[in-house]
């Protein structure tokens, strides 16, 4: 109902006056560097626990195995 009245947009302003309110102006700054920490640190994992991906994407380019010596 809440959605109806206010729309998408509205939801989201309120969200952030809530967060600002409940964090406080000086702990916004960590907040969003915590959150970009982990987000860094997830996309890391994911690189380093799916080794074919990377792999894949580098063979990419090539067209002609390489023969043995």
């Amino acid at each position: 109902m809440l959605a109806n009245i206010l729309g998408p947009d509205g939801l989201i302003v309120i969200a952030v006056v809530v967060v600002v309110l409940l964090f406080g102006g000086s702990q916004l700054p960590k907040l969003a560097r915590g959150l970009g920490s982990a987000s860094h640190e997830f996309k890391k994992g994911m690189e380093e626990g799916d080794p074919s991906a990377t792999a894949d994407a580098g063979d990419a380019g090539e067209s002609d195995p390489v023969e043995p010596k």
